[in-house]
């Protein structure tokens, strides 16, 4: 795996794509055709060759937010935040076009080599989105906004594979025969913004 250095860490390529520059706090990764992330869910479908560009860090409880700006057309054509363990264990949230009415916004958590999918429908124009990725321990809350200022709460998922130094970072894909450009910027890497939870106690009970 090829490294790279940006904004003053190490980023590692898990698959490198059709073409990244990278200038400051900026980055372009131009895609791939016939690349995706899906693991067997609905359609026994699999695919693990989508362009992955990552840091690492062993801190429990972090925030990584970026700015992603995104030309895509061709159906399934996506970008967005990604946190990659490996091939059977992952979460990415992203936006993923549909057709010329409409995109999915939504967020993938795969585990144990199966993914799920949760998504809200957007039109088809919106160019632009931030995304916020958190971390408590091996939980994580993936967070969305058209400003950067306003952000609302996508997924709140567990990983069991998250224990200790994690992968995390940018991916964009085409799983169709396309390519396009994704934008990347104001990416920040700070303290957790995830509060933590301050409601009604627990009972300790664990389901059966």
């Amino acid at each position: 795996m090829e490294k790279i250095s940006m904004l003053g860490r190490e980023w590692t390529w898990t698959r490198r794509p059709a073409g990244f520059s990278a200038d400051g706090n900026k980055a372009e990764i131009v895609t791939v055709p016939r690349t995706d992330l899906w693991q067997r869910t609905y359609y026994g479908f699999c695919n693990d060759n989508a362009p992955l560009l990552q840091t690492t860090t062993d801190e429990l409880y972090f925030s990584f937010t970026v700015r992603a700006a995104f030309s895509g057309k061709r159906r399934f054509d996506q970008c967005g935040v990604v946190v990659y363990i490996d091939g059977q264990n992952w979460i990415k949230g992203s936006t993923e076009r549909e057709d010329e009415r409409l995109q999915r916004l939504g967020s993938v958590v795969t585990v144990g080599g199966y993914s799920d999918w949760a998504s809200v429908d957007i039109p088809a124009d919106v160019n632009c989105m931030w995304y916020r990725l958190s971390r408590r321990g091996a939980d994580f809350c993936i967070e969305c906004s058209r400003d950067g200022v306003r952000f609302s709460q996508m997924r709140i998922c567990h990983m069991p594979a998250a224990a200790g130094r994690v992968p995390f970072g940018i991916y964009a894909c085409s799983p169709e025969d396309s390519s396009f450009t994704a934008t990347f910027d104001n990416f920040e890497i700070s303290e957790c913004r995830w509060a933590a939870h301050e409601g009604q106690p627990s009972d300790g009970t664990v389901g059966h």
